[in-house]
């Protein structure tokens, strides 16, 4: 019985860790993927991976300046096809080493479809100082004939996040810094959090013991995660919806089931209408 459980849970923790992809893996099999860089244009032909092609992540916002609500679907749709990605494509995500923007486009991806998605461990930083193959030339790509595929169950909603501070069934989370939960600081006209929401900074997920940041192990971020039921369903949220997809790279990772709310803390915030819980108040 026991053997039977330890081979469980080494199933378990390679599937989990399917979702993320090395340096040294990726150099290795680099004809495999479709290597996605989100850093600006700027940036990539300054040098990237070789092979990669440049998908800036200010794509996937309709409007930054008011949300981080994702791009929609037709415009989505248009940006994918001339990135000349396939749905069935295996795709390796990278930027240049905070993973806010790496995980943000892999779960725009996902939404729209997408399920063949890695993150590598650590950004264009590491690739640089391991000395790993490296280029200015820009990839060429034949436009994909992409249909949009909608996943619902990975995109939250304002409606759909107020049923979850309603539902017994829901865990919110708010992966902001602390300061910005109890309500010191805020990006909208509101101080404070979504009623129900326990706070798991983004940066849980990361670890910058060393002068290049990476994923944490799937072991810790177990732990991080153990007082979050697996058997509810998870709505994230942050300030843009941007730092928020590490937490839910890492849960996905767990296999929870979860969903990004892209509009985050800037819409629910300045929306009057809506309930907030303010600590810094009290």
């Amino acid at each position: 019985m026991k053997t039977l459980i330890v081979l469980l849970l080494l199933l378990f923790t390679l599937n989990a860790s399917s979702l993320r992809i090395s340096a040294q893996t990726l150099n290795q099999d680099v004809l495999k993927y479709k290597i996605l860089d989100t850093r600006s244009l700027k940036d990539y032909q300054a040098g990237h991976i070789h092979g990669a092609i440049n998908f800036d992540v200010a794509q996937t916002y309709s409007n930054m300046e008011l949300n981080g609500k994702l791009t929609d679907p037709l415009e989505m749709q248009n940006i994918i096809q001339l990135a000349g990605l396939n749905i069935e494509d295996n795709v390796v995500i990278y930027d240049n080493g905070s993973f806010f923007d790496a995980a943000r486009l892999f779960w725009a991806l996902e939404v729209y479809g997408f399920t063949n998605v890695k993150l590598l461990t650590a950004g264009y930083k590491q690739w640089l100082q391991k000395g790993l193959k490296t280029t200015t030339k820009v990839t060429s790509v034949v436009q994909s004939d992409y249909i949009t595929v909608i996943n619902n169950k990975r995109l939250a909603t304002k409606f759909s996040t107020q049923i979850a501070t309603k539902n017994p069934n829901h865990i919110i989370i708010d992966a902001r810094p602390t300061k910005a939960y109890i309500g010191k600081v805020s990006v909208a006209q509101r101080f404070g959090h979504i009623p129900k929401a326990t706070n798991i900074p983004a940066s849980h997920n990361i670890d910058k013991s060393s002068n290049i940041s990476i994923l944490k192990d799937v072991e810790i971020l177990k732990d991080i995660y153990k007082n979050i039921s697996k058997d509810k369903k998870v709505v994230i949220y942050c300030a843009l919806g941007k730092i928020s997809a590490t937490n839910y790279f890492a849960l996905r990772e767990l296999d929870y089931d979860v969903s990004n709310y892209d509009a985050s803390w800037k819409e629910w915030g300045n929306d009057l209408k809506l309930p907030i819980v303010n600590p810094s108040q009290k």
